[in-house]
C-alpha cells in the first residue's frame, strides 16, 4: 500500500467541522447570547466562513469529536444550530465565488499538536 494512504494528515482522515446557526437577536439579551456563542467558537479555533457559518480544521475524527462536544456544551437556549463534519477531500471540492469570480478555497491552517 501507498505510504501516503496512511499519512497522519490524509485528506480522507482529516475533517472540517462546520457550525451553521441562526440565533435570535431581537432583544439585548438575545444579542449578548449570540455574541457569546460566536466568541466561544472563535476561542475554540473556528474561523468565520460567512456571517453565520464557522469552520475548523481537525486532523482526525477524535479531534473533531472534541470540538463538536465543546460546541454542543455551548449551545444557546434559543435558535437553530447545525454541526456538520466533512472530509478535507470534500472541502477541497467546494467551489467558492465572490460575485461571478471564482476564488480558491483556503488551505487548512497549520496547527501545533502537543502530545
Amino acid at each position: 500500500m501507498d505510504e501516503k494512504y496512511f499519512s497522519r494528515l490524509n485528506q480522507y482522515r482529516s475533517l472540517w467541522v462546520l457550525v451553521f446557526f441562526d440565533l435570535p437577536t431581537e432583544t439585548r439579551k438575545d444579542r449578548k447570547i449570540a455574541t457569546s456563542f460566536r466568541k466561544k467558537l472563535l476561542d475554540d479555533g473556528f474561523a468565520m466562513f460567512q456571517f453565520s457559518i464557522y469552520m475548523r480544521f481537525c486532523a482526525s475524527r477524535e479531534n473533531a469529536d472534541v470540538h463538536i462536544k465543546r460546541t454542543k456544551k455551548n449551545l444557546p437556549p434559543k435558535g437553530k444550530v447545525g454541526i456538520m463534519s466533512i472530509t478535507d477531500k470534500q472541502f477541497g471540492m467546494m467551489e467558492v465565488f465572490f460575485g461571478t469570480s471564482k476564488q480558491e478555497t483556503e488551505p487548512p491552517s497549520q496547527q501545533l499538536e502537543l502530545f
